[in-house]
């Protein structure tokens, strides 16, 4: 039979150049923006390092400076692919390639000095390249945080044709919407065989004999090829071949999921881009590393803190009767108990309360409890939780070596008791302070979706997601979402 992306047959003309504008217009604003930003750190270190006037006789070469080193600083983002717009706004990779092009921009400045014995002064390089640096990834972090703002309000997002099977469709359907902020909108589908004009919502719009012109009749600009496909490699390469010039981007969706990019690489296997799965790392120098990492911001955090946690403590004994701190067993890396500590935010006798308000637990899905308006909580308590206060003895914990700063979260013997094999790999690794279930909702999200984060986050581990997700704790604890 057939079929427009057969070897053999007249291939379709591709669709016209149906690239959203609002990507090349995201990619401009960060453009300028990282200019803005770098003429910001130009200007900035020669004030901070010469603003006593000493370095008056040198103005005319800071000046020069200060105007080259934008343009440059925009140059090696570009040269390290900084600017590709399949980088920006999602992910680590767009943060890892700002920074190595700082390091390259800074090591490229240093050769040609030396070779060419320029007088820079160091002080100026060492003010404005990490200053510049800091400026460019909060920068980076603000451009998100708008775009994510933007498609909330179903704006800048990818509208995507899906191809597969029934199965596979309604599954990457779900996924999709559960993260509207990932961009992508689903417009239509392709599939060979379906039980009616719609899956989920979506509009059967054609078969594997029709995708080019289900991509015009949707105005697609992003065609995604499920797990399950109902293509061969054949016709899969053919259909990347009609598509070249179109700006219409091919995603083809792994069989596997839950696995973040740093664990997946390709490997060319006879002729074949098979994907290899480094395997989770558990143990090793980075685990040691992140160990004493936490430790050593912990007991700086709990020296510095010491007169606030001296506050609250005292806040929390003159305001209800009961101890200031709150302790309970969890169980840590391994099944291990532990005493987690926290302010105390409830009445003493809490805990004996417990029985007569299972009835009202929001999250009857699962094994948590949680509900809006606790009867049991002091109004300290409330105030202590809104902000995420009561938390901070865990500190302590940290320091102990039961719990990490950044982890799933620490769960209780109860629940442990009734975990399934997979969700017992949340305690392959230390349960933290904060979490991806921290930054994602904390309260408002259910039990599978609680458990689905923890283990994202035991499979994909890596120092630079603990970095992003502190980051983002600062922002959900300000934000106080789903903090109750």
């Amino acid at each position: 039979m057939s079929s427009v992306l057969d070897c053999t047959a007249v291939p379709a003309a591709a669709p016209t150049r149906t690239a959203p504008g609002w990507q090349h217009r995201y990619a401009r604003g960060v453009v300028l923006l990282d200019l803005f930003l770098a003429g910001v750190a130009g200007l900035a270190a020669p004030l901070m390092r010469f603003g006593d006037g000493h370095g008056s006789g040198h103005a005319g070469r800071y000046l020069l400076g200060t105007v080259l080193f934008p343009v440059l600083w925009v140059v090696a983002a570009a040269a390290s692919r900084g600017y590709e717009e399949r980088f920006l706004g999602a992910g680590s990779e767009e943060y890892r390639r700002v920074f190595n092009a700082a390091v390259r921009y800074g090591a490229v400045v240093a050769s040609v000095a030396f070779g060419f014995g320029l007088a820079i002064p160091r002080g100026y390089v060492v003010v404005s390249f990490p200053l510049a640096t800091v400026l460019a990834l909060t920068g980076r972090a603000a451009a998100r945080r708008a775009l994510r703002a933007a498609r909330r309000r179903g704006r800048c997002s990818h509208r995507v044709l899906l191809v597969g099977t029934e199965r596979s469709i309604s599954e990457l359907v779900r996924q999709v919407r559960r993260d509207v902020e990932a961009g992508f909108i689903v417009v239509g589908a392709c599939l060979d065989r379906s039980t009616g004009a719609e899956i989920d919502g979506v509009p059967v719009l054609g078969s594997s004999r029709t995708i080019i012109e289900s991509l015009r009749a949707c105005r697609a600009d992003t065609v995604a090829i499920t797990a399950w496909s109902i293509l061969s490699q054949t016709q899969m390469r053919q259909l990347a071949w009609q598509l070249e010039g179109s700006d219409v981007d091919v995603l083809v969706a792994p069989a596997i999921t839950d696995i973040a990019g740093p664990r997946i690489h390709i490997r060319p296997v006879a002729g074949l881009p098979l994907l290899h799965v480094e395997q989770p790392e558990f143990t090793g120098g980075r685990r040691l590393l992140k160990g004493g990492f936490d430790r050593l911001v912990a007991a700086s955090a709990l020296l510095l803190l010491s007169p606030v946690l001296l506050a609250i403590a005292l806040a929390v004994r003159l305001t209800s009767p009961g101890p200031a701190f709150f302790r309970q067993v969890r169980i840590g890396k391994g099944g291990a108990e532990f005493e987690m500590l926290k302010f105390r935010s409830m009445r003493a006798d809490a805990e004996a309360q417990l029985a007569a308000l299972q009835q009202a637990n929001e999250n009857a899905d699962g094994l948590l409890f949680k509900i809006r308006n606790d009867p049991r909580i002091t109004p300290v308590g409330a105030w202590l939780r809104r902000f995420s206060v009561d938390e901070l003895p865990q500190l302590v914990n940290i320091v102990r070596g039961e719990m990490s700063l950044v982890g799933p979260r620490p769960p209780l013997p109860a629940e442990v008791s009734q975990y399934a094999d997979d969700v017992s790999r949340r305690l392959l690794v230390q349960p933290g302070l904060t979490g991806l279930w921290q930054v994602s909702g904390r309260s408002d999200l259910s039990w599978d979706e609680s458990v689905r984060l923890d283990l994202d986050y035991v499979e994909n581990w890596s120092p630079a997601l603990d970095l992003l997700i502190l980051w983002k704790t600062f922002a959900a604890v300000v934000a106080r979402r789903g903090a109750y």
